[in-house]
């Protein structure tokens, strides 16, 4: 029997990543073919644990320190990628852990690097809205990954449905009535995607490498317009829904931030 071809998950412990392990190895066929290799800061800590217990190998890497992202990529076939900019409210640092993983990527030969990116919204609106750091930093990785010339592919997810609760639609006082507010008129389509789907989508990306290198794979269940989110809202609570209201906000609102 041929040897299992090894895929490491960086952010492994975190949702995406987390998503992508777990999918692999609850997949009869592909966890036949493909080891995990789920990458994390502490392989101590008690999601590690979890991986570990799923059939994953865990090891331990710092994004901060490119000598163990080398390591921790050794022998992969695939590497599944994705940074956290929350973390550090860093730009500068999120591009440089980006790069120094497609860097290793091309150091050690990995065949399928499948990079977590996002638009360059300063590219996209002409420099009106410069400061969007957590998709643009993205973006420039992923433009170092294409300019390396190794086999890459770029998911892209879509408007997570968890980041809409509290922070798009609130209940703000003094009037504590439910407002979903975006800067968009009520009937624009937005791709809206479950992150715990990440998996679902890596999945097939592995599954179908050569239709898929150096493309953007986009991630979405539906498309729905905050209407249609507002309406749901409101179905599936009657009582507090009763009053909810959309309000489209302008654009000031954003490109003042």
């Amino acid at each position: 029997m041929a040897a299992k071809k090894i895929i490491a998950v960086f952010g492994a412990t975190g949702q995406q990543g987390g998503s992508v392990v777990s999918a692999i190895l609850q997949d009869a066929k592909l966890s036949s073919e493909w080891s995990v290799r789920a990458v994390t800061r502490d392989t101590t800590k008690e999601s590690a644990k979890k991986l570990a217990a799923q059939g994953a190998e865990t090891v331990q890497a710092d994004l901060s320190d490119k000598k163990s992202v080398v390591q921790a990529i050794a022998g992969a076939e695939a590497v599944f990628a994705v940074t956290n900019y929350w973390e550090s409210l860093n730009a500068e640092l999120e591009v440089k852990q980006g790069k120094d993983i497609a860097d290793a990527a091309k150091e050690t030969g990995v065949k399928h690097l499948i990079w977590s990116s996002l638009m360059d919204v300063k590219k996209l609106t002409n420099g009106k809205l410069p400061h969007v750091y957590h998709f643009d930093g993205k973006a420039a990785v992923e433009e170092h990954t294409r300019s390396l010339g190794i086999p890459a592919t770029f998911f892209m997810a879509g408007f997570y449905m968890t980041n809409i609760p509290g922070q798009a639609l609130r209940a703000d006082p003094p009037a504590h009535v439910w407002t979903l507010a975006l800067p968009m008129p009520e009937s624009a389509p937005i791709p809206v995607f479950d992150i715990t789907d990440t998996g679902k989508v890596v999945k097939s990306i592995l599954q179908n490498k050569e239709k898929v290198l150096g493309k953007r794979v986009l991630g979405a269940y539906k498309y729905m317009t905050p209407k249609e989110l507002l309406e749901e809202f409101k179905a599936v609570f009657p009582e507090a829904g009763k009053d909810a209201t959309f309000l489209s906000l302008p654009h000031t609102a954003y490109t003042d931030i």
